[in-house]
């Protein structure tokens, strides 16, 4: 096989992820909280034998999150709080503690503070925040104090990652941190809000569009190789 299949065939690997990267961009579009994705690539270049040119090749070997402030969207929820600045909520999952900026939550049966999918929201001394059934009203301040009929419940932590290039996504919302995480200063927390996806659908439809027309190019030089191929074959075997 030609050194140009093979860098091709590498390239349209790449391009099939980018395009399924794209796509889940576009599907949470509407999803609270969402971090915008891209792809990774880096080339490798090897040296030939002999005088032959080298061999670049891309692959794609990663993906990047952007962490730019998504919309705020008001919604007059007690237990909806948006961040506005750096930091994430801290959540407490079966894989171990975990980052979002997804902050819909809603009391337990037991009184502490959930995600949607039932996971815990944590303080800023890592434990669970208990809100009791009776109160009849839940403030939230802006530096994350929470309290109940004015009095103090707890403070909502909000962290960031030790290492910025850290943040690993493991589904959703959510972002695991293998390097740990600390707590976040000069971050403000707004009650009755949720931040929006960052996604931008016009930008990313043009990229979606960009990138199968250049997987297109990709697959319409595959074809022509192949067909090129099998002709010398067919030459050479009369």
């Amino acid at each position: 096989m030609d050194n140009a299949i093979y860098a091709t065939l590498a390239r349209q690997s790449g391009l099939m992820q980018e395009m399924q990267t794209v796509a889940n961009n576009i599907a949470n579009v509407s999803t609270t909280g969402f971090r915008r994705e891209g792809v990774i690539f880096s080339e490798h270049v090897a040296n030939l034998e002999g005088q032959q040119e080298s061999l670049s090749m891309a692959f794609a070997h990663g993906r990047n999150i952007n962490t730019a402030q998504g919309p705020l969207a008001a919604t007059g929820g007690t237990f909806d709080f948006a961040i506005e600045g750096e930091g994430y909520f801290m959540i407490e999952t079966p894989q171990g503690n975990q980052l979002t900026r997804a902050g819909s939550f809603t009391p337990s049966p037991e009184g502490e503070l959930v995600t949607p999918d039932g996971y815990r929201l944590l303080d800023n001394g890592g434990g669970p925040i208990f809100v009791p059934p009776d109160a009849k009203t839940i403030s939230l301040a802006q530096d994350g104090t929470l309290s109940a009929d004015g009095n103090l419940l707890s403070q909502v932590g909000v962290y960031l990652p030790s290492d910025p290039n850290g943040l690993v996504h493991t589904g959703g919302t959510r972002f695991s941190i293998e390097a740990g995480a600390e707590p976040a200063e000069g971050a403000t927390l707004l009650q009755g809000y949720v931040e929006e996806s960052n996604v931008n659908p016009v930008s990313e439809i043009t990229r979606m569009i960009e990138v199968q027309r250049a997987y297109e190019m990709g697959q319409t030089f595959l074809d022509r190789e192949d067909e090129r191929i099998r002709s010398v074959i067919s030459t050479l075997s009369r």
